[in-house]
């Protein structure tokens, strides 16, 4: 089947490719709005179902995949930072401690009445705060598009001491979960094996609902 990924982003771009699939992108307009009421794998699997249907809507014949990744602390959960001071203050109130980084992942079709939804999640705990670390971070820029102001694989990592569970849920998509989604559509699919710039430690429970 046509498989279609309905986001722009160039890190699930890169791990579906990784994947070894053909496939099409069509960015999704679907507006994301957060919910720290509830838990962020309903908000998170929620937005992507949304993501997926909007572009699912306007091609009925292709299998779209649609994801979203929510970082949350204290239960609260954080949307891509305003401006570099608030990236600072996300970063200052990750230091020492653990977030979650939660990633869903959608497989739809309409032809095929099709609608696949789970999500993953992995602990990332971060190194005690240093403010140069910080600050030489902050000074790349790479925070402004990331979800809790940071991006792991871009330059995050000498801030973070360890992350439970897969790394690619961090990355942006869930592979293990996706290869799933995949096959039982009938078409082969592996998790991706990435290079880790962390220590990864236990694994976390995984949620797939």
């Amino acid at each position: 089947m046509r498989i279609i990924l309905a986001s722009q982003s160039p890190r699930r771009k890169e791990l579906l490719t990784s994947m070894g699939l053909m496939f099409e992108i069509v960015p999704s307009n679907y507006d994301e709005v957060l919910d720290s009421s509830r838990l962020p794998a309903i908000v998170a699997q929620e937005l992507a179902i949304g993501k997926a249907n909007a572009v699912a809507n306007k091609y009925p014949d292709a299998l779209v995949v649609g994801s979203d990744t929510i970082v949350s602390i204290d239960n609260e959960q954080l949307a891509k930072p305003y401006d570099i001071d608030e990236a600072k203050q996300m970063l200052q109130r990750m230091s020492g401690r653990g977030s979650i980084v939660t990633t869903s992942v959608v497989v739809a079709s309409r032809v095929k009445g099709i609608m696949l939804c789970g999500a993953e999640e992995t602990r990332v705990v971060f190194k005690p705060y240093n403010p140069q670390t910080v600050d030489a971070y902050l000074a790349t820029g790479d925070y402004a598009d990331k979800a809790g102001g940071y991006g792991i694989q871009s330059g995050a990592a000498p801030l973070i001491d360890h992350i439970e569970g897969d790394y690619d849920t961090i990355v942006g998509l869930p592979t293990r979960l996706l290869a799933i989604f995949l096959n039982q559509c009938g078409i082969t699919a592996h998790q991706v094996q990435l290079d880790v710039p962390v220590r990864q430690a236990a694994l976390v429970e995984h949620i797939d609902g």
